[in-house]
């Protein structure tokens, strides 16, 4: 390891979807000679060990997360507990700061990277430490979620110009679910947006997983109304699929079909749908007329995804779909030949993954974030088609859904043609290894340099 390697301490929110994304920056840093120690659930570890490409630099420290009243018990995660107690991880991760204190005295990290523990930044720095507010989300999303009122988001204030296009417009429904997202305790009676905002303000520097490709006027923007530094690690796409073949069973199934003729649906490890929009979305991907492979979550009051099927359908779709409500291994089966369109909740992984690889999108945003993402891609970059939902209700149909999927299967229309070009041209951009290796280069120079 050489003299400028240095040693950097993970703390990411108790939620897989942010523990596996600072693992896979971890990787990449530690690729460069870097030394990780990783704080994370003690049962959890397990989980997330076959992610650690670098044992020898990167370190598990299990963290025993304090019990909460109202939490079940054993509980770390949040995928652990229903959304409505989700706050009370974040309530234990806040008690557990004098442990962590602790353990900084005893490790000595260069630079703590976290996103929800507000309190990081003053703890550290009363130690010397520096601290980087990493966030999974894009720096869009940083700012509307970081500032501390709760503004009308379709005639943006100026000091965010670049919104005032209707290219980021946000729904009724969409906005009425932001405002209520900054307004809600997140933990220790502590409002998300205040959290956010606190981290933001007291950080040293910020950290984004995207590119200036992508995203250049939100991170000018972002830089120049906090005064903060930012740093770009690139797509951090992992490297396992490369070393991982697909299951056999899905190897089996798709090779039934021609070459990019399969619609893959899936929402990440914390969407749950109701039985309604479920049932809509299953109907969508049946009257689209192509074969489908969607891994989803039984919906809500539902202990399977086959106890919620619509009647009749899966002896309907039998032979050219499935719907599966396991694991599956989404990287592998985007970069199966036969997938020609991936249906997706708009996370900032899946879309990096997606973009990545031939398939088309369909976009379908949940929460927050997502919402800028869907914009993002289909109103700016132009690189797939959103899903129309209701203004108000936000709800999708299975019309509405089929039409989505077919904009961009079909060789005769003129957005699918335009998004696929865009895909492709974008595909080549990313898919550049001298692109993600001088975006970590220049990621970690960065780190250097605020270390000093």
């Amino acid at each position: 390891m050489g003299a400028t390697s240095l040693h950097l301490l993970m703390y990411p929110w108790f939620a897989l979807g942010h523990l596996t994304s600072y693992l896979h920056l971890s990787n990449k840093l530690a690729q460069k000679g870097h030394r990780i120690s990783f704080l994370i659930p003690t049962k959890t570890q397990s989980k997330l060990q076959a992610l650690n490409l670098y044992t020898d630099l990167i370190t598990f420290v299990p963290i025993i997360v304090p019990h909460v009243d109202g939490l079940p018990l054993g509980a770390e995660t949040t995928s652990d507990v229903p959304v409505h107690l989700q706050p009370l991880i974040m309530t234990a991760m806040d008690r557990s700061e004098s442990h962590i204190e602790l353990l900084l005295r005893e490790l000595k990290p260069d630079i703590v990277f976290f996103d929800f523990a507000h309190w990081i930044p003053k703890l550290v720095r009363s130690l010397g430490i520096r601290s980087i507010l990493y966030a999974i989300v894009t720096p869009l999303t940083v700012y509307f979620s970081s500032t501390s009122h709760v503004d009308n988001m379709q005639q943006p204030g100026s000091s965010f110009p670049v919104l005032s296009s209707s290219s980021i417009k946000l729904h009724v429904h969409e906005e009425r679910a932001l405002a209520a997202l900054k307004t809600l305790n997140f933990g220790s009676d502590v409002l998300l947006a205040d959290r956010l905002f606190t981290s933001v303000s007291q950080c040293d520097a910020l950290g984004f997983r995207t590119c200036r490709e992508i995203e250049g006027p939100y991170i000018d923007n972002l830089e120049s109304h906090f005064g903060k530094p930012i740093f770009l690690a690139g797509p951090v796409i992992p490297k396992s699929a490369t070393s991982t073949s697909l299951e056999e069973k899905w190897i089996e199934w798709l090779g039934r079909f021609e070459a990019g003729s399969v619609i893959y649906c899936a929402f990440g490890s914390e969407c749950f749908l109701s039985k309604d929009q479920f049932q809509e979305l299953v109907l969508g991907l049946e009257l689209s007329g192509w074969p489908f492979l969607a891994a989803l979550k039984p919906p809500c009051g539902a202990e399977s995804v086959e106890e919620a099927f619509p009647e009749g359908f899966e002896d309907r779709v039998q032979g050219r779909g499935i719907v599966h409500g396991g694991w599956v291994q989404q990287l592998q089966i985007l970069e199966h030949p036969s997938i020609g369109c991936f249906i997706t909740h708009c996370g900032l992984g899946s879309l990096f993954e997606a973009l990545m690889n031939k398939c088309q999108l369909v976009l379908l945003p949940h929460i927050c974030d997502q919402f800028f993402n869907a914009r993002m891609m289909s109103n700016i970059l132009k690189v797939g088609v959103e899903v129309e939902k209701g203004e108000e209700d936000g709800l999708f149909t299975k019309e509405s859904v089929s039409k989505a999927v077919k904009i961009v299967m079909e060789v005769d229309s003129e957005v699918g043609r335009e998004v696929r070009a865009n895909h492709a041209k974008l595909r080549e951009l990313l898919s550049s290894e001298d692109l993600e290796s001088s975006y970590i280069d220049g990621f970690c120079q960065n780190l250097k340099d605020l270390v000093g």
